[in-house]
């Protein structure tokens, strides 16, 4: 069941369906942003959501995806294009990066009740700079 509910996530995110992705959360989730603010609730990640969407265009590749019992963990391949300048980084000018990345989560009741990414962000700024 982790598993399949990861994988209805990341898929969810390819297909750059955000509500398809809200959908698998809990109201409380707890999103956890690598080298930023914990965000609490539907309606903080939804904003997430809608940035990155703007921001960036992303794909996710080789997916591997570990369970047990309410706890999983993915780790893949980002490979995305930089769209528009977020601030207090790089200029976007359409650059292409390939990145290794994580996640974990926490599932309660069916649903994602936290996710905690992480990535080299000195890795990302090298290749968007």
């Amino acid at each position: 069941m982790s598993k399949d509910i990861v994988g209805q996530y990341f898929a969810a995110f390819n297909a750059g369906d955000a509500d398809g992705m809200l959908a698998l959360v809990t109201d409380d989730v707890e999103h956890h942003v690598n080298q930023g603010e914990v965000r609490r609730g539907r309606e903080r990640f939804a904003e997430f959501c809608s940035h990155m969407g703007v921001s960036y265009r992303e794909e996710l590749r080789d997916i591997v995806i570990l369970a047990e019992g309410d706890r999983a963990a993915a780790e893949f391949i980002v490979h995305g294009t930089y769209l528009q300048t977020d601030p207090g980084l790089p200029e976007a000018k359409g650059q292409t990066y390939v990145l290794p990345a994580g996640s974990f989560f926490t599932l309660r009741d069916g649903k994602i009740a936290r996710v905690t990414t992480y990535y080299n962000l000195a890795d990302w700024i090298r290749q968007v700079s």
